[in-house]
């Protein structure tokens, strides 16, 4: 019996962290759209999720190696008259907030 007990309690908690994932998702990316927004960037939130996101897959895929790839990536994909300075300042919201473990790709561009 109490193995049942922990198994349905163990589906629960399953059921409710996978219905939780939609809701915390769009609250992470529109804290991350708030933080980009304050720096001067705007589109729709789900834009600069994607952008964001897609930013992150390419830099670990090795696809943009170092932060000025990505920087520039980033800007092609902004609206028109952002500039270089924003479009470090979103790879390092998109790092920070969906990505941390490509920080040393930022790091390595002030060296």
């Amino acid at each position: 019996m109490k193995g049942r007990t922990l198994a349905a309690i163990g589906g629960v908690a399953v059921a409710a962290t996978a219905l939780a994932g939609p809701a915390q998702a769009d609250d992470y990316d529109t804290t991350f759209k708030n933080t980009v927004n304050s720096y001067g960037i705007y589109s729709p939130q789900d834009y600069l999720a994607w952008l964001g996101k897609i930013s992150c897959d390419r830099m670990g895929r090795g696809v943009d190696g170092d932060a000025y790839k990505a920087a520039n990536f980033i800007q092609r994909n902004l609206p028109r008259g952002t500039t270089e300075g924003q479009s470090f300042q979103f790879l390092g919201a998109a790092i920070d907030h969906y990505c941390p473990e490509q920080v040393g790709i930022l790091q390595s561009a002030g060296h």
